[in-house]
């Protein structure tokens, strides 16, 4: 690289990472602060921020990204290289080129590592808060060797690598679904190939009622049921594409995980855009008095307007309405061919 493309590096990545850790401190912090009540230690309340902090990064990383790049050419200019700079002969298109590689970098990482660790994090820790559910409670059900199981439960949690299920209802039918057995209990736990109660409420199909624990071998295991409620972003990136063709197999809508998928594969393309505006917006003729705080606090309301433009065309490819792909690159190279024709009309001279 050039010195001078090495220089406006740089400079991207120190105005992206004063701004990164100042939106990260205060969500830190108020998280910290909500969380602490909740948790048996203070070490714990960290843990648990620190997981809710890596949740949050998607939803204000292009945000963060925008504002670094006025950050850093604000800086640019109040020291007067950008003007330097521009008599060297060097366009604003061409000192986009850097700040395009930074952004193209932020968010490669994001996509490969950042969100694999998420979700890594977050899925240790699985409750109703975290599923997809159906008319607020979760529904299971296999085919067995005599009929049919069906499992219902109000809520769900991890431990170890067995399954919780909370206020428990399942159904041992026959092939023609008449039901053989009912059990109720307050949990039940669910391993690899078996559910185990204790103290199950158990009626038979003659009325018989009485208490006992209770074994059940199943199909079922912690990865199965986790694969069918599991929300799009509590899956990892590398895991998507098998995850969709193996839900899409079953018959099970995937329009979502579909949208997910292209979100993070093109979220290098989506920072490359919050950039090219960051540039557009960061474009002046003051080389002195540069009026930073009206072009930032323009900024930002122009990035919450893409912010619910871009969710518009997000929630029309999870409904169905667009194709996924479309939903996530149109707005994406709208904002690029605008900001891209301001930039390069701009006669910064």
């Amino acid at each position: 690289m050039k010195i001078i493309d090495r220089f406006l590096l740089k400079r991207f990545f120190m105005g992206f990472l004063i701004v990164m850790l100042t939106v990260c401190g205060i969500i830190f912090a108020v998280t910290f602060v909500e969380r602490l009540p909740s948790n048996a230690t203070a070490l714990n309340a960290l843990y648990d921020s620190w997981t809710r902090l890596l949740e949050y990064i998607p939803l204000f990383l292009p945000l963060a990204v925008f504002m670094g790049t006025l950050v850093a050419f604000y800086n640019l200019t109040r020291s007067s290289e950008s003007i330097i700079i521009s008599s060297a002969g060097i366009s604003p298109y061409k000192m986009s080129k850097s700040f395009i590689l930074g952004a193209c970098i932020i968010g490669v990482i994001t996509t490969t590592i950042v969100n694999p660790y998420t979700v890594k994090s977050n899925i240790k820790d699985i409750n109703s808060d975290n599923l997809t559910m159906i008319d607020n409670t979760i529904w299971l059900r296999e085919s067995t060797e005599n009929g049919f199981l069906t499992i219902n439960a109000k809520n769900m949690s991890m431990k170890n690598t067995n399954m919780i299920l909370k206020d428990v209802n399942l159904f041992i039918q026959d092939d023609k679904f008449k039901l053989i057995t009912s059990i109720a209990s307050s949990t039940a736990t669910l391993s690899d190939g078996q559910i185990d109660i204790e103290t199950g409420s158990v009626v038979d199909s003659n009325g018989i009622y009485q208490k006992k624990d209770i074994t059940i071998n199943t199909k079922l295991s912690t990865r199965t049921v986790l694969d069918r409620y599991l929300k799009p972003n509590q899956i990892s990136f590398w895991k998507l594409p098998a995850f969709i063709k193996k839900m899409h197999s079953i018959g099970v809508v995937t329009t979502g995980h579909n949208v997910q998928f292209w979100t993070l594969l093109f979220l290098p393309l989506t920072l490359i855009s919050m950039t090219i505006l960051g540039i557009a917006f960061s474009q002046t003729r003051q080389r002195r008095n540069f009026s930073f705080g009206v072009k930032f606090s323009f900024g930002i309301l122009t990035c919450f307007i893409l912010y619910f433009i871009v969710n518009l065309f997000t929630t029309l490819g999870t409904i169905g309405s667009l194709p996924p792909l479309l939903s996530v690159v149109a707005p994406q190279i709208i904002i690029i061919a605008a900001s891209g024709i301001f930039i390069t009309k701009f006669d910064t001279i």
